[in-house]
């Protein structure tokens, strides 16, 4: 028989002490079994005056209470708001234990742990009013003083929330979900960025969700500092920083939509060195200015930091513009000493421009057959500063290259294709470099990977340098692994000079999962070297490269491949970065080799090198 002790509700009371030591005594929170709330406070109007009881809980079809009531905001509907929170308690034991039910409503309809006034831990229910178990390992918070407070800030379908039987046990009736150590999961990428959960304990995060990423949001350099910013489905932008590009520090969320379903969706930041917006009381110390649209599609808005993005303030006069659709992209124009938005809307990108990145002028010069998350950015040729184009990239990271005044771009290529895998998209990079190394570096969100019961859902290609080099067939932007990737070499085992026969195998490793690869290459026309790695085909042939895609072709003959393998992502460059795939994959077997078929496949040099991770320390 379990032993309880009572606090809050019914002071502090010893209910059996059966069969168990003082020790491990489970201590009540809330079993909400009153006609009142007790020594609980409230606000707003969702929970009413007291718990749901007896007849009620069916009414309101409530199913898995612990005895005759629970506390419910579903009284009155969906419609009206509020909180529910416990007076003060020290955490005392190892595990918060209760059920839970209602809507899924992260950060809106919840149960939330408050400790020095944050909240550290969090869960919903899944849409359902069935109340389900859920614990919490709060031992890093012992001794701690804590509340617990039921909070629903949603009105819509589903708006509500269900609490019961809350308690401090050392013996929950169902111990967390996620049991392996932060970053150390087993598809968790090491040397690629993902999301973490910050309050939740949830497997499989969906849209909205902690652990969730998508869209790149506003890249910018600042400081010395890699800032990476990305959507969590237009909820809240995810942030990190990073000093090297390889090594990167989760912040929290840098801001929130204004309230539920307004929407932060994707954007981009800069940097007001001039404090042309005055949004700074001190142009010693310039604004950080991030821009992104509402849910609405129309009002586009910004919030700011003075901080170096550490805090975020909502401009007081949102929206700056209002226009048809999405994601703005904000740069400034040097030649013009104006700030240029580009931004999606109708197929088409729209120039605005503005003096003070407040105010805002249609240029009238939109680009056609364009499609979300605009990319723009000027490059020299052939490293020649003399001859500077400029790049623009689609969402779908389809980019062309031509010439832009500051009102109107004109394109001297087709738009071809910045990566051909299957996992590419809403590329952005890194602005504002020019205060840095000079680099232009490119991420994009890996759409569609797949990483069963894992705390995290999705991740984002390792940075790439973009160059625009001259080829036969016109400018042509090339990517390739930044070199920091070297960093992360453990050693270097080498072949040369190698002529593999057809039907030939070539182990290059037995095990292991985080590797880099350099391979000079001779295959005849019709022949096909294939890379197995650990199940999956990489096809090279005489002039492409296939991952999980259609072929990748190159001009002239393919020489030159490198190869980035993570836990669950494949990364591809073939002759410096002419064309590449990106792809995320799940591992069948283990092991690296090289088999050739048709003709025998000359290997001049071959360098794998097996890399440590980022969250190696």
């Amino acid at each position: 028989m379990r032993s309880y002790w009572v606090c809050g509700l019914l002071g502090t009371v010893l209910l059996s002490a059966h069969g168990a030591s003082a020790a491990n005594k489970d201590i009540v929170i809330g079993e909400f079994e009153g006609v009142d709330f007790g020594g609980w406070t409230t606000t707003g109007t969702a929970f009413g005056s007291g718990p749901a009881l007896g007849a009620r809980l069916g009414e309101l079809e409530i199913q898995g209470a612990h005895g005759n009531g629970a506390a419910s905001s579903e009284l009155a509907g969906d419609g009206p708001t509020g909180t529910l929170t416990s007076p003060a308690f020290k955490i005392s034991r190892r595990y918060l234990s209760f059920v839970i039910g209602g809507g899924r409503y992260e950060h809106s309809a919840c149960l939330n742990l408050i400790v020095d006034g944050k909240v550290v831990r969090s869960a919903t229910g899944a849409n359902s009013d069935r109340l389900m178990p859920v614990s919490w390992d709060v031992r890093k918070f012992l001794g701690r003083e804590a509340q617990v407070q039921i909070e629903d800030e949603a009105s819509g379908d589903w708006g509500h929330v269900n609490v019961d039987h809350i308690l401090q046990t050392d013996q929950p009736e169902r111990m967390p979900v996620t049991t392996q150590a932060l970053y150390q999961e087993t598809y968790r990428p090491q040397f690629h960025f993902t999301a973490r959960q910050w309050t939740e304990d949830r497997l499989n995060p969906g849209m909205r969700e902690e652990g969730w990423l998508n869209d790149l949001n506003g890249l910018v350099y600042y400081d010395g500092e890699y800032h990476l910013f990305a959507q969590r489905w237009n909820k809240c932008w995810v942030h990190a920083v990073s000093r090297d590009l390889i090594h990167w520090t989760e912040l929290e969320p840098a801001f929130w939509e204004e309230h539920l379903d307004s929407g932060v969706q994707s954007g981009n930041c800069v940097v007001d060195y001039a404090n042309t917006s005055g949004l700074s009381p001190d142009k010693a110390t310039p604004p950080m200015v991030a821009f992104w649209s509402r849910n609405d599609n129309r009002s586009h808005c910004i919030t700011y930091s003075l901080d170096h993005g550490r805090t975020w303030k909502f401009y007081d006069k949102n929206p700056v513009l209002v226009a048809p659709e999405r994601d703005p992209m904000v740069f400034w124009h040097a030649s013009t000493h104006k700030w240029v938005m580009v931004m999606y809307g109708n197929d088409q990108y729209h120039i605005f421009t503005s003096p003070n990145l407040l105010d805002w002028t249609d240029e009238k010069h939109p680009i056609p057959n364009s499609f979300e998350c605009p990319d723009m950015f000027e490059m020299p040729l052939d490293g020649d500063k003399a001859r500077m184009k400029w790049v623009l990239i689609r969402g779908n990271g389809k980019y062309s290259v031509g010439e832009f005044d500051g009102s109107e771009f004109h394109e001297e290529t087709p738009q071809l294709d910045s990566d051909g895998g299957p996992n590419f998209y809403a590329t952005q990079s890194w602005g504002n470099t020019e205060t840095g190394d000079g680099r232009r570096i490119q991420a994009a969100w890996m759409r569609g990977g797949v990483y069963p019961d894992m705390p995290f859902n999705q991740q984002v290609t390792f940075p790439r340098e973009l160059t625009l080099r001259t080829t036969p067939s016109g400018p042509r932007l090339f990517r390739e692994p930044i070199r920091e990737i070297a960093t992360l070499h453990q050693h270097e085992d080498k072949w040369t000079n190698l002529a593999l026969k057809p039907g030939e195998d070539l182990p290059l490793h037995t095990s292991g999962d985080l590797f880099h690869i350099n391979m000079n290459v001779a295959i005849p026309e019709g022949a096909a070297l294939t890379l197995n790695v650990r199940g999956v085909p990489l096809i090279l042939t005489h002039n492409a490269i296939a991952c999980e895609t259609t072929p990748q072709t190159v001009q002239g003959a393919l020489t030159f491949v490198e190869v980035l393998i993570d836990r669950t992502s494949i990364e591809v460059y073939a002759n410096h970065g002419e064309a590449s795939t990106s792809t995320c994959f799940l591992p069948n077997d283990s092991g690296l080799s090289l088999k050739a078929a048709v003709e025998t496949v000359s290997l001049p040099s071959i360098s794998v090198f097996p890399l440590n991770s980022v969250w190696k320390h």
